[in-house]
């Protein structure tokens, strides 16, 4: 016990000297998964083995941070750190995304050029066998793109709150040239640009590989100030953004074991019922995307709630009978 108390003040001096502002005792409580008087002593203890650890006033709360780091450790990654740093990478790889995985691998490097060759000879052997015992399963979509020239310029414009221009082609649609607020990036399937527009202030997305000629423009276009890319994102299924909706699923006894584990929505609220069964209720935009995700689940699943996700739902399936019928012809 009084290892694993050792271990938990010393991870508290390395989240302390990660914060560039500090920390309250509710954020290192909060992080810590301690009450207010544990981490109290904690904190005291960290400052007895840190003198260099400050207090920052930041009406009406006060900080703690460790200036420069913790020198007087050597702060060496795990072998399981590692590993999955370099998993990471490879899943990035796999996924279509060459340039993110540059910059893990380029940090993975640089982790291991600071550590002394001692430490990182006792962990090459178990690294080299863990990286190749595991691997990332690839499944079948689209492949997301950025590039890695387009994610600059959009991260400049982001840190210069300048406005973003760029020409956007669609499908069927003729190439426009766009002028946005930049708000973030979306990664997952496919990887896009949140922005605002800068006439109307509606929140739009527009995906990166339609991008070309992508420059941050002179002027001045912050993000809306109560706008939250995480709650944005949380809205949808997916990444589609429409109309929010009260979704009520019910999934068979056969599925219901899966269905708890499942993670649905960040709202999502899992009820047993008397039979077995389970209901799902979340509130989301995204319907089409929903709906392609319900067909992996057969006939375990009932739409009970919105009765516009059954509509999607039959329109989707009489689209796959019809391009099963030209495919067969």
């Amino acid at each position: 016990m009084r290892l694993e108390k050792a271990g938990q003040v010393i991870e508290l001096a390395r989240r302390m000297a990660a914060s560039a502002e500090g920390l309250t005792l509710d954020d290192m409580g909060r992080e810590m998964g301690v009450g207010r008087r544990t981490v109290e002593r904690m904190r005291d203890a960290v400052l007895d083995l840190f003198p260099q650890a400050e207090e920052v006033s930041d009406p009406p709360f006060k900080r703690w941070r460790i200036r420069g780091g913790l020198s007087a450790f050597e702060q060496a990654p795990t072998t399981e750190e590692l590993v999955e740093l370099a998993k990471a990478a490879q899943a990035l790889r796999a996924a279509g995304e060459p340039a993110r995985a540059a910059a893990l691998e380029g940090l993975e490097r640089k982790l291991k050029s600071a550590m002394r060759s001692t430490t990182l000879n006792r962990l090459a052997p178990d690294l080299e066998a863990l990286v190749r015992a595991e691997t990332i399963a690839v499944q079948a979509g689209p492949r997301p793109s950025a590039d890695e020239a387009v994610l600059t310029e959009i991260r400049q414009a982001i840190l210069a709150g300048q406005p973003l221009g760029f020409i956007y082609s669609r499908p069927g649609a003729e190439a426009r040239r766009r002028s946005v607020a930049p708000c973030g990036v979306m990664f997952g399937r496919a990887n896009y640009l949140v922005a605002a527009d800068r006439e109307t202030g509606g929140i739009r997305t527009f995906r990166l590989d339609r991008m070309s000629s992508v420059r941050a423009e002179p002027g001045v276009a912050p993000p809306p100030p109560d706008f939250d890319l995480q709650a944005f994102a949380s809205q949808s299924f997916g990444i589609y953004q429409d109309e929010i909706e009260d979704v009520v699923l019910r999934v068979a006894p056969e599925g219901a074991e899966e269905a708890r584990a499942w993670r649905w929505h960040p709202t999502q609220t899992v009820e047993d019922q008397p039979d077995g069964s389970v209901l799902v209720r979340f509130r989301a935009s995204g319907m089409r995307e929903l709906a392609w995700h319900l067909f992996t689940w057969g006939e375990q699943v009932t739409i009970l709630q919105p009765p516009r996700l059954k509509a999607v739902m039959a329109g989707e399936l009489a689209a796959a009978g019809r391009a099963l019928e030209a495919a067969q012809a």
